[in-house]
Formats: C-alpha cells, sequence, structure tokens
C-alpha cells in the first residue's frame, strides 16, 4: 500500500519534470485507447506525433496551428498568474474574427495591402479586447465571476457569428451557404513561405513571446500584478491596484485572443464562416498550464497542442477515429498533467503497519 505524504516544501525537480510524465502518460493512455477502438496502436501514434514534423511542409502547417494558441494562451498566462480567470478566450477570438474580417470585407483591389493588413490585425485586437472589457465591467461594477462571465459571452459571440453569417454578412452569390463573401488577396496575411499556408503571424507569435517575458519578469508592471495574483494582501499593502490589475490583464487576453482571430480568418480561413470557432481559446488553457504559465514553456507546448490537432486531423482520413479524438487526446494531456502535479507537494511513500489500514 502507498500514501501520499506532504513534502517540507514544493519540489523543484518535480515542478519541471511533470509536464513530461503528463506527456509519457498521455503517450501510455492513447496506445490502450487505440488498442480498445480496436486500431494499431503505433500507427495511431504515428498519427500524432511523427507526421506533423516529418516534413518541412509539416513543420509549416505545425507552426500555423501554434500560433493562435500561443497568442491565446500568453495572455491567458498573464490572467492566471494575476488570479484573474478568463475562460472567455474563444469568445474573444470570434469578436476579433468578426472585427478584422469586417474590415477585410470592405477592401477593394486599390487598397495597401500594408494598411490594410494592419488595419485587419489591429480591428481584431480591438474587438477582442472590447469584448474582454465586458467581463472586466462587471466584475469591477458588480462583482460578477469573471470565470461564468467570460464563458457566457463565448456562447453569445458564437450566436453573433452565425447570425451574421446565415443574414446580413451572407454572400449573395454563395449558393446559400452561411459563408461571408471570400477576402480579396490584398487583404490576405503575407505568407512568410512561400508554398504553405505559413504566413507572418509567426513572426508576430514569436515577437509576443518576448515581449510577453520582458513585461512579466523584467518591467515593474508585471511585478505588481503577479504579487496581486500570489499575495492580495500584500499587494493592496504596497499600493498594487487590483483594479488596475483586473483591467489590464483582460484587455491584454482579450487583445492577444482578438489577435489570433483575426489572424486565422484573413489567414488560413479567407473568409467567416459559423466553423471559425476552433477551439483554440479552451485549448490554449491546456497550453497556458502545460507551459507552465511561463512564456518559453507555452511555446513548446503550443507545438505540442498542435500536434494534436494535426494528428486527430489525420487520425480521422485515415484511421477512421471520430472528430472527437483530439479533444480527448487533449483532456488526456490535461488530466495527466492535474495528476503529475500533485507530486511537486506530495511523495508516494509505502505506508506499513497500523497506517496501512
Amino acid at each position: 500500500m502507498f500514501k501520499l505524504e506532504a513534502r517540507p516544501q514544493p519540489s523543484k525537480l518535480m515542478a519541471l519534470a511533470s509536464p513530461l510524465m503528463a506527456l509519457a502518460l498521455t503517450v501510455a493512455l492513447g496506445l490502450a485507447l487505440f488498442l480498445l477502438l480496436g486500431k494499431d496502436p503505433l500507427r495511431g501514434l504515428q498519427m500524432f506525433f511523427w507526421e506533423p514534423i516529418r516534413s518541412a511542409y509539416a513543420w509549416s502547417e505545425l507552426g500555423l496551428k501554434a500560433t493562435p494558441l500561443i497568442l491565446i494562451a500568453l495572455g491567458l498566462a498573464l490572467c492566471f498568474r494575476s488570479n484573474v480567470w478568463n475562460i472567455g478566450a474563444e469568445g474573444q477570438f470570434i469578436i476579433g474574427a468578426l472585427a478584422g474580417g469586417w474590415v477585410a470585407m470592405q477592401a477593394d483591389a486599390g487598397s495597401s495591402r500594408v494598411l490594410l493588413v494592419t488595419a485587419i490585425l489591429l480591428a481584431g485586437s480591438l474587438g477582442g479586447m472590447a469584448w474582454a472589457a465586458i467581463t472586466a465591467g462587471l466584475r469591477s461594477r458588480f462583482n460578477a465571476n469573471e470565470i461564468l462571465v467570460s464563458l457566457m459571452l463565448v456562447y453569445v459571440a458564437d450566436l453573433l457569428l452565425s447570425y451574421l453569417v446565415y443574414g446580413p454578412w451572407k454572400d449573395p452569390a454563395g449558393y446559400n451557404f452561411p459563408q461571408s463573401i471570400s477576402f480579396l488577396a490584398v487583404s490576405k496575411i503575407p505568407k512568410l513561405i512561400e508554398g504553405t499556408r505559413l504566413h507572418i503571424g509567426v513572426l508576430i507569435a514569436a515577437g509576443a513571446v518576448l515581449a510577453m517575458w520582458v513585461f512579466m519578469f523584467r518591467s515593474y508592471a508585471g511585478f505588481a500584478l503577479q504579487v496581486g495574483g500570489l499575495a492580495p494582501a500584500a499587494a493592496r499593502y504596497a499600493g498594487f491596484s487590483s483594479q488596475g490589475a483586473l483591467w489590464t490583464t483582460l484587455l491584454v487576453s482579450g487583445g492577444l485572443a482578438g489577435l489570433a482571430g483575426a489572424l486565422e480568418v484573413a489567414g488560413p480561413l479567407g473568409q467567416l464562416t459559423p466553423y471559425v470557432p476552433a477551439g483554440y481559446g479552451f485549448a490554449a488553457i491546456i497550453v497556458a498550464f502545460v507551459g507552465r504559465l511561463h512564456p518559453l514553456g507555452i511555446v513548446f507546448s503550443g507545438l505540442l497542442m498542435s500536434m494534436f490537432y494535426i494528428g486527430g486531423e489525420l487520425a480521422q482520413s485515415r484511421l477512421g477515429l471520430p472528430k472527437s479524438i483530439t479533444g480527448v487526446f487533449q483532456g488526456l494531456l490535461l488530466f495527466s498533467l492535474l495528476a503529475s502535479d500533485t507530486l511537486i507537494h506530495y511523495r508516494l511513500r509505502r505506508a506499513s503497519g497500523p497506517q496501512a489500514k
């Protein structure tokens, strides 16, 4: 018999090893899952862990998928470190896509590409910030729970998207499909590598990682936000504003999620459809925690989560597995991480004698 025994202090080694243990446990559970489904487990793992990195083009697709996940997770990491629980990044992503998409639909062939793309990305960021501001305002004015408010606003954003693409924004020449007009080439996000779908969004994400690292760990404002999250009483004593922290974190998080939405709709999608919501806002929560709420860790966890997205798509087409397999692997990773994190504060001890009873 074994029991959990509290450690005198948290284990730094386990804090670093826990994500790796979680990944190993996810792989083991994935093998068992494929066996239960009657599929070749090695072939299944190949879809998730080899096919997404087997070629230069595969790496470009991995970067394309990772870009929105990393951007959203960076904002969420700032929120969570500050003890502000933004669970509605998916809604902010959708509103950012709508705002950026609206700007793209106003373009004409003579528009300046640099100015137009800049306007699309700026509109996406402002749209996400405005949607997050609703949560911040309700929390600030009425002390409404930001978890519930931000989560409910996801469904409002989804319904708004459906209303627009089924109604006012529906392409009149689109054979009655619920979609906007296709965006002109001048409004598309410039590609980084020709012959692939990878665009300059990956450079924007890299810049955001560096900027967030500097803000979190090399600035007074970032220090104040994190102190407010770790020790609210000490933050109040030091004169740090809790309201300022609330608004700053939610606006930054919403802006990054909205930027990701604009990049997605003006990048690989090229138009607005009911399928703009891809679950990135929810998956980014896992990315943030697997990455230990650290910008560098988020890069690696974002790439891992992107492998799950691509692997899930390949498993559908090549192995005949359902679409939900992607969500299953995401969930396995999250619960494996939660289980592994237990060992940061506790250790397994063999119970003997009366204690074993």
